[in-house]
């Protein structure tokens, strides 16, 4: 049978839509707390607070902590270094431009992954998948407006972070059939946690914090004992991190990359909205043309697999691609 029109091909996508809604509430909280704190302290306390979820509730619930023994550990450790840059790169570039901005450069992604899911993993890509992604591709970039002022320096950021996390979901559809979505979400966050403490060590003291570029400031700033609040949205950005990871990791083991891809442009159109509703950064006519054409590709994708469930339900699989 098509992995891609089997009921786990459905759960991956739904596993996907809510990634995406976490993880752009991770993206706010970020933001709203990178004019006080250093990157690391705040990716810190998340990946804490993600860890504890994970050990306490997700690995219980899929079978008990056996699961964190691993025979791929290196690739764990290349999947979390992936994690870690496509983080620091974006978030850093969160420090200097919109959300929205940021999030829209960031959506080569999806295209680089439906590559790599060809080049690595031998996926099919049928032309309706493609088309799809490209739609997509050219909503994004008619959001970003590439001119002069959008290729500055730190619009590359986001770029470096899609390449990163191209890379990243590549690595977990291929480790995920042997691996659980929480055992890879643990290491992840681990990964977080030595990472963060190691530049925590050498830059918390603030010694390299004075710096012209934002984006550099928030990466290299002392470390600042947070306020009850902060410490709260901290926290948030944790759970938020704890899902996201988790529903993303299941996404990507359940249906084909070049499927779940696609689905993740949601997170375009929600952080339009946290843009508007939070930092007061209203789009204009072109960025709204940005987004039809974003949810355009979305609808699509879902509209050829619901004709592929249908096909495959009254004459069996088919060798055709979407």
């Amino acid at each position: 049978m098509n992995s891609t029109s089997s009921p786990l091909s459905t759960l991956g996508v739904l596993c996907a839509l809510l990634a995406s809604f976490a993880f752009t509430l991770n993206d706010v909280g970020i933001k709203f707390l990178s004019g006080d704190y250093p990157l690391h302290q705040i990716v810190l306390v998340r990946a804490f607070v993600a860890m504890f979820i994970t050990l306490i509730i997700i690995i219980p619930f899929e079978g008990g902590y056996h699961l964190l023994r691993t025979k791929q550990l290196k690739l764990h450790l290349l999947r979390g270094a992936f994690v870690v840059l496509a983080n620091i790169l974006f978030f850093l570039g969160l420090a200097e431009i919109p959300l929205s901005e940021a999030t829209a450069i960031f959506f080569v992604s999806p295209l680089i992954i439906t590559l790599f899911s060809v080049i690595f993993l031998s996926e099919k890509v049928g032309p309706w998948r493609w088309f799809a992604v490209i739609m997509g591709l050219v909503g994004a970039i008619v959001m970003l407006r590439p001119t002069s002022n959008s290729f500055q320096l730190a619009g590359l950021l986001p770029i470096g972070a899609a390449f990163c996390y191209a890379s990243l979901h590549i690595l977990t559809r291929k480790m995920g059939t042997i691996e659980k979505a929480s055992t890879m979400s643990f290491y992840l966050q681990l990964t977080f946690v030595v990472v963060s403490i190691c530049m925590g060590l050498v830059f918390g003291d603030g010694r390299y914090g004075i710096q012209e570029s934002a984006a550099l400031e928030f990466l290299l700033r002392p470390w600042v004992w947070p306020n009850h609040f902060d410490l709260i949205v901290m926290a948030c950005i944790g759970v938020a991190s704890a899902i996201g990871g988790y529903t993303i990791s299941q996404a990507y083991r359940l249906s084909e990359a070049a499927l779940i891809a696609p689905i993740e442009y949601v997170a375009l159109i929600l952080a339009v909205f946290w843009g508007i509703a939070i930092f007061n950064e209203w789009p204009d006519s072109i960025a709204w043309t940005g987004i039809a054409l974003i949810l355009c590709s979305g609808l699509l994708m879902l509209w050829r697999e619901s004709i592929a469930k249908k096909i495959t339900k009254k004459h069996g699989p088919l060798r055709t691609h979407r």
